[in-house]
C-alpha cells in the first residue's frame, strides 16, 4: 500500500480493505459452539461503521476514552476501530482484572465509555459505580444472564449497532466524514505498560506510531495475505495490538479467535497458523508438556523421542551459533523430522508455521534450542510498548539463540554508560497519559527513549537483553550476572512454574521456587504420594527432593558464583490478583520481596524450617487460611 502516514488511520485502511477485498475474502474467524464463523472484510466494516455511528449518536466525541474489557473476539476489534473512526481512543483492559483495577483505569484514563463481554465484567463496573461518575456508558456484547439488570447506563452492543444503522441510513455520508476527520498524529489508544515495578502506566502512541512501526515488521518478517494468525494474547499487551489489529489491516491476512482457553490448543491444530507470537512462558509451557507426555508415553514413543531428540538438538546448536551443519548431521536431522519431529509439530499445531515469535522477556537458550531442533522457526524480539512494538528481532537465517536480533529499519540503538539500552525511531510514543513527570523521565535530555533494560550489541549489530538493569545481580567477585538467566534455567524444568532469585555479592544466592500444580501432582499421584492441599504437596519430603534435583541440573549449567545455594518452594501459587505477577504474568519482583520476606530471609540464615500461618484472597472473594511449614534446602 502507498499512502501517507500523515493522513492515514487504521479506520481508513479497514474502508481501503473493505474495497478492495469485499465479501471475497475472510478478515476474521471466531470458533463458538464448535463452529468457525466468518466474518469477510465488508463485514468487518459495516460492524465498525454501524457500531461507531452508534457511538456518536450517544455522545461519544471526539477525543474521548472507551475501554474495553473484554477476551479476544472480532468484536473486541470493531469497538477499538469504531472508537477510533468516531475521533476517539480506545483502551484494551485485561479483562481478569479485579474490580477495583478497573475502576481505577477507568478513572485515571478519564474513559467515559466502556464495552465489556459479558455479566461478570458488567458485574465488575457496577459494584464501583459510585466512585466513576464520568462513565456515561456501559456496552455489553453478551446477553446472557443480564435480562433483570436495569440500570440507565447499561446497553447491549446489538442495540447501539442498531442506532448507528438508522443514523447510517438517515445520513450516509456521516461516517466518511468521520474518517476524513482523523489523520496520523492522531492519538489511536492507550497503551499499558507492563507493570512490573508498579501500577501499569498508559502510553499513548498514534496512528503514525502504529501504521509505521507495522511496516517496518512487515519489511522484516514479511506476512502476506493469505497467513493465518491465531490471537492468543490479550489486546492489553501491544505486541498483540501490532499482530492482530494492525498488521492485518496492512496485509490483509486473517485473524483467529479461540473458542476458550481450554480449547487453544485444538483450535490451533485445526488453523494451522503460518505465524505466531506468544511470550516466553508459552514457548516454556509448551516445550514442558511434550517432555511430561513422554514420562507417561509407552516404551517405543520414549525409545523414538530419546533417540532422534538429541540429533535434533545437535543440529539447533550448528545452526544457532551460525555454522553450517555437516552433511551427516544433515541427513540424520532429515530423517528425524520424518520419523519424529513432523508428528510432533502436528501436534502442537505447528505444522504450517513459518515464523514463530517470543517477546516481552528474555527466552532461556534450552527452550529455543528445543523449538529449533524440532522444526519450529522460532524467532526473538525486543520491544517496549513505549516504542509501539518491536525494536529488534531475528532474520530469517539469522537466528541467534543468546541474541534477540538486529535493528528493524528506522530503530536505532545504543548503550549507555550505565549499560542501559535507549533506542530512537519513528514508533516512539506521545506520552505517558496524564503523567508528565513520569514522560519526561523516560527519555534522555538528548531525546533517546530510556528502557531500564542492561544489554549489550555484539558485533553482528545483534541485542543482546541481559536481564532489567535492576535486578543484574553482582557476584561475589564483583562479576555481574543476570537474574533472568538463572530463573529460566530453573523453568526448563516441567515441575517448576515460576523461580524467584535473589542475592548476590556477599550474600549467597537463593530461590524462591513455585512449582507446577498440575505435573507435580500429577509426579506425586503416580509415585502414591498422598496429599489434601496445594500447601500440602509443596511441603512433602519427596516433593522437596524432586525440586532440589532439579535445581542441581540447573547449576550445572550455570558458572559456579551463579550458582543456587538453597531454596525454598512457595506454599501457594503466584497470582496477579493478589500482585504477586502482572496481567501477562511477569514476577513482581518488589511485591514478591514484601509478601514472602520471612522466606527470603530465612534463605539468607541458616534457619531450617519457617512456620507459616496466613490468609489469602480468592478472586471470588472468599478467603482462605494457610497454617504450613515450609523448608529450607541447602544445595
Amino acid at each position: 500500500m502507498n499512502f501517507d502516514l500523515n493522513d492515514i488511520t487504521l479506520p481508513k485502511l479497514l474502508k481501503s480493505n473493505a474495497a478492495t477485498h469485499g465479501s471475497r475474502k475472510t478478515a476474521l474467524r471466531k470458533k463458538g459452539l464448535g463452529i468457525w464463523q466468518c466474518y469477510n472484510w465488508e463485514q468487518y466494516l459495516d460492524n465498525v461503521r454501524s457500531l461507531s455511528l452508534g457511538l456518536h449518536s450517544l455522545g461519544f466525541n471526539a477525543g474521548e476514552k472507551l475501554a474495553i474489557v473484554s477476551s479476544n473476539r472480532p468484536e473486541s476489534l470493531f469497538s477499538e476501530i469504531a472508537a477510533q473512526a468516531a475521533g476517539g481512543i480506545s483502551i484494551s483492559l485485561y479483562n481478569d482484572s479485579t474490580p477495583l483495577e478497573l475502576s481505577e483505569s477507568i478513572r485515571r484514563f478519564d474513559v467515559s465509555f466502556v464495552i465489556v463481554e459479558d455479566q461478570e465484567q458488567v458485574d465488575k463496573i457496577l459494584e464501583q459505580l459510585d466512585k466513576l461518575p464520568q462513565l456515561r456508558r456501559v456496552i455489553y456484547i453478551k446477553k446472557r444472564g443480564m435480562r433483570k439488570y436495569c440500570n440507565e447506563r447499561l446497553l447491549t452492543m446489538d442495540s447501539v449497532q442498531e442506532l448507528g444503522s438508522n443514523v447510517y441510513n438517515q445520513h450516509p455520508d456521516l461516517f466518511d466524514k468521520m474518517l476524513d476527520a482523523g489523520n496520523g498524529d492522531d492519538t489511536a489508544i492507550i497503551c499499558l505498560s507492563s507493570g512490573t515495578a508498579g501500577s501499569p502506566k498508559g502510553a499513548m502512541l498514534s496512528f503514525k506510531n502504529l501504521i509505521s512501526m507495522g511496516m517496518t515488521y512487515n519489511e522484516a518478517d514479511a506476512r502476506c495475505a493469505g497467513d493465518e494468525y491465531v490471537s492468543l494474547l490479550p489486546m492489553a499487551w501491544f505486541g498483540e495490538q501490532l499482530m492482530a489489529v494492525v498488521v492485518p489491516l496492512l496485509t490483509a491476512n486473517t485473524v483467529n479467535f479461540p473458542e476458550k482457553n481450554e480449547t487453544t490448543m485444538s483450535d490451533l491444530r485445526e488453523i494451522g497458523p503460518h505465524i505466531m507470537l506468544s511470550p516466553p512462558k508459552t514457548w516454556e509451557s509448551i516445550a514442558a508438556s511434550v517432555r511430561v507426555r513422554m514420562l507417561d508415553s509407552t516404551p517405543f514413543k520414549k525409545f523414538m523421542f530419546n533417540t532422534f531428540m538429541p540429533v535434533g538438538e545437535y543440529y539447533a546448536k550448528a545452526v544457532l551459533a551460525g555454522k553450517v551443519p555437516s552433511f551427516s548431521l544433515r541427513f540424520a536431522r532429515f530423517v528425524a523430522d520424518i520419523l519424529l519431529f513432523r508428528a510432533l509439530r502436528d501436534r502442537l499445531g505447528l505444522s504450517n508455521i513459518r515464523s514463530a515469535l517470543s517477546g516481552g522477556a528474555s527466552l532461556g537458550a534450552d527452550v529455543f534450542k528445543f523449538f529449533h531442533a524440532i522444526g519450529v522457526n522460532l524467532k526473538q524480539f525486543y520491544g517496549l510498548t513505549e516504542i509501539a512494538g518491536i525494536a529488534c528481532m531475528h532474520r530469517d537465517g539469522a537466528v541467534r539463540d543468546t541474541t534477540a536480533g538486529v535493528p528493524l529499519k528506522g530503530i536505532e540503538l545504543q548503550i549507555d554508560e550505565n549499560g542501559e539500552v535507549l533506542s530512537r525511531g519513528s514508533g516512539i510514543f506521545k506520552g505517558y497519559y496524564g503523567d508528565d513527570e513520569a514522560t519526561k523521565l523516560a527519555f534522555t535530555t538528548d531525546g533517546w527513549l530510556k528502557s531500564g533494560d542492561a544489554g549489550y550489541l555484539n558485533s553482528d549489530g545483534h541485542i543482546t537483553i541481559t536481564d532489567l538493569l535492576d535486578d543484574i545481580l553482582t557476584l561475589s567477585d564483583n562479576s555481574t550476572f543476570s537474574t533472568q538467566q538463572i530463573e529460566n534455567s530453573l523453568r526448563y524444568s516441567p515441575y517448576i512454574a515460576e523461580a524467584v532469585v535473589f542475592g548476590g555479592q556477599e550474600t549467597p544466592i537463593t530461590a524462591l521456587i513455585g512449582i507446577s500444580s498440575r505435573i507435580v501432582g500429577k509426579w506425586a499421584g503416580d509415585n502414591k504420594l498422598s496429599y489434601m492441599t496445594f500447601a500440602d504437596l509443596t511441603s512433602r519430603s519427596e516433593v522437596i527432593d524432586l525440586i532440589e534435583g532439579e535445581v542441581l541440573k540447573a547449576n550445572a549449567t550455570l558458572p559456579e558464583l551463579a550458582r543456587i545455594n538453597g531454596f525454598a518452594i512457595i506454599y501457594k501459587e503466584l497470582d496477579a490478583d493478589e500482585g504477586e505477577l502482572t496481567r501477562t504474568g511477569k514476577v513482581r519482583r518488589e511485591q514478591i520481596k514484601k509478601i514472602y520476606q520471612d522466606l527470603i530471609k530465612a534463605l539468607g540464615s541458616d534457619d531450617k524450617i519457617v512456620p507459616v500461618d496466613t490468609v489469602i484472597e480468592f478472586p471470588d472473594g472468599k478467603s482462605g487460611h494457610i497454617k504450613t511449614t515450609v523448608a529450607i534446602r541447602r544445595t
